[in-house]
This record gives structure tokens, C-alpha cells and sequence, in this order.
């Protein structure tokens, strides 16, 4: 009964949070997913190297505008550092993820692209 309880009580959570365009840790991870499916159905047509540059700008970019038009932050260098920071853990966690181990039967990955690579004037 408990268990029932608690279960209630996360789904109202969630529902609650949702409601103030929060996004609980499942959604959050689903919201990821599809981020994570743009790439892999790009990647059937452009390099995944490429791919990889173009979601790092687009990144930066989106971040940007957030930290400029909705945390209106004074301090840019501050949220640089901050941004930098999660990003490093987050990409440290990923690399030791054993789920995404190369398979045996696929040629090493293409030296990455540098971003300047992309852009054009």
C-alpha cells in the first residue's frame, strides 16, 4: 500500500512539475533521447564527426541565448566556467559508460573536425 502511496505521489510530482515547465529526471532523459535521435538519423548522411561539431555550436549557441535572454547573466565568463564544467562530468560519465564501447566488427571513427571547419563568413 505504501508502494501505491509513493507512486501517487511521484506521478503527482511529476504532473506538478510539468505544469511549471519543469522536467522531472525521466523526462529530462526523454528529452535527451530526442536530441540523441536527430544525430543518429543525420549520421546516416553526414559523418558522425560532423554531427558532433554541429550539436556542440548548436549547444553553445542555445545556451547562449539562455544565459542572455532568460538568466539575463551579468557575469558571462561566471557561466562559461559554470557551463563548461557540467559539460566536462557529463562527458566524463559517458566515457565510462561501458554501453557505448566500440563494437568489434566497426572501423575506428574518423579524426573529429575542428569547429572552424563548419563555419563560413
Amino acid at each position: 500500500m505504501q508502494d501505491d502511496i509513493d507512486k501517487l505521489n511521484r506521478k503527482a510530482r511529476r504532473a506538478a512539475a510539468k505544469t511549471e515547465g519543469a522536467l522531472d529526471t525521466m523526462a529530462f532523459l526523454k528529452l535527451a533521447d530526442k536530441f540523441i535521435d536527430v544525430a543518429n538519423r543525420e549520421n546516416k548522411n553526414i559523418k558522425a564527426s560532423d554531427v558532433h561539431m554541429a550539436f556542440l555550436f548548436a549547444a553553445a549557441r542555445y545556451n547562449a541565448h539562455v544565459a542572455k535572454n532568460v538568466l539575463d547573466v551579468d557575469n558571462h565568463e561566471v557561466f562559461v566556467k559554470e557551463m563548461a564544467e557540467q559539460y566536462k562530468e557529463m562527458l566524463r560519465q559517458h566515457l565510462g559508460d561501458e554501453s557505448l564501447e566500440p563494437k568489434q566488427d566497426k572501423p575506428a571513427a574518423a579524426k573529429p573536425s575542428k569547429p572552424e571547419d563548419f563555419l563560413t563568413d
